[in-house]
């Protein structure tokens, strides 16, 4: 099982100031040391809009720091959460786009919640599992309550499973094994990875972490073709 270091802490915003266009591929530095591929940007007011490979995303520009050319090399940076997502409008998105906003908006690299909604429902908004687990991310009807979200809704259930997986990832921050606690979690509970110390023995949650893990390291490496 490959392991994956990923630190989540606290958020600052900065507010900087961009031209309209970029011209070619190029890096979007949020304000929270994560960095977005993108093909080209648009500014128009509070908001940028990203034309990504996973297709047209919004992000408010306050979250954002810099654009960096693609063979840039950043310094290190803090990471950060960032505040709680504001509505967009225009064309309704696709599940791929509200996966990609709703991991910016929760301070996440989108590729790992993108890894979480291909295993748990394959992008489909109407998945409901045998034991009653609802939408793209998969919400249990309790823990979605807890979220304060309607998991019926792709938009609100996305948002929700990208917050509950950045709520895992912060239990388990200084523990070497994070990523592979946070994502044994999220598909057995967090109290089955308490109880073992560790992903769980249960068949389905081993080859559940390993299937996240491997499609993680695959869309890590395409946004950086």
């Amino acid at each position: 099982m490959v392991e994956v270091a990923f630190r989540p802490i606290t958020f600052a915003v900065c507010f900087v100031s961009f031209g309209l266009v970029a011209q070619a591929g190029e890096f979007v530095v949020l304000s929270n040391g994560f960095r977005i591929h993108a093909d080209s940007h648009l500014a128009d007011g509070p908001v940028i809009r990203l034309q990504t490979n996973q297709g047209a995303i919004e992000i408010q520009a306050d979250t954002v720091a810099a654009f960096e050319p693609e063979d840039y090399t950043p310094p290190a940076a803090p990471v950060a959460i960032p505040a709680p997502p504001k509505a967009a409008s225009g064309p309704v998105p696709t599940p791929q786009e509200l996966v990609t906003q709703a991991a910016v908006h929760a301070g996440l690299p989108p590729a790992i919640v993108h890894s979480i909604a291909r295993a748990e429902s394959g992008y489909r908004e109407d998945a409901v599992s045998p034991k009653g687990a609802i939408g793209l991310m998969q919400l249990m009807p309790k823990t979605a309550a807890e979220l304060n979200a309607d998991p019926r809704d792709p938009a609100q259930n996305a948002d929700a499973g990208a917050r509950y997986l950045r709520d895992l990832l912060q239990k388990y921050e200084n523990d070497p094994h994070q990523v592979s606690k946070a994502v044994a979690a999220y598909n057995a509970g967090p109290g089955a990875v308490d109880k073992y110390h560790g992903v769980p023995p249960y068949s389905e949650t081993i080859q559940y972490v390993n299937r996240v893990l491997k499609q993680y390291e695959k869309e890590q490496a395409a946004t950086l073709r």
